[in-house]
């Protein structure tokens, strides 16, 4: 068994083509509602597989050789994952409320390797 870190994306774009901003409040709010009952199926189907539960993400800052600058990108929220293989992990999230209710853009997988040790 591996850990997969889960990136949840989502983009101005994904914002816009899924008619979110254009809902009133209350059908903003009843979505939000759904989603969130969604989600939370989604944990307990899935508990015994999450290795962190994750949080959504805030405003991205960028440090470099050039210094510090505010930049913005699709990053969303992040969840880790114990599963056998991508292929499993990948199939936790198929149907995943943050694209099929919120205006997410899809969820990316990649697996968390372990750090090289000095020999």
């Amino acid at each position: 068994m591996k850990n997969y870190l889960a990136v949840y994306m989502g983009s101005e774009a994904s914002l816009k083509a899924s008619g979110w901003n254009d809902l009133s409040e209350a059908e903003r709010h009843e979505r939000e509602k759904q989603g969130m009952a969604a989600w939370e199926a989604w944990v307990q189907a899935h508990k015994a597989a999450i290795v962190d539960m994750g949080a959504p993400l805030g405003r991205t800052v960028r440090v470099s050789s050039r210094g510090t600058e505010n930049i913005k990108n699709a990053l969303a929220a992040y969840t880790v994952v114990h599963a056998e293989s991508y292929e499993a992990a990948a199939q936790m999230f198929e149907g995943h409320p943050h694209f099929t209710i919120f205006p997410g853009e899809s969820v990316e997988i990649m697996e968390c390797l372990p750090v090289p040790v000095k020999a």
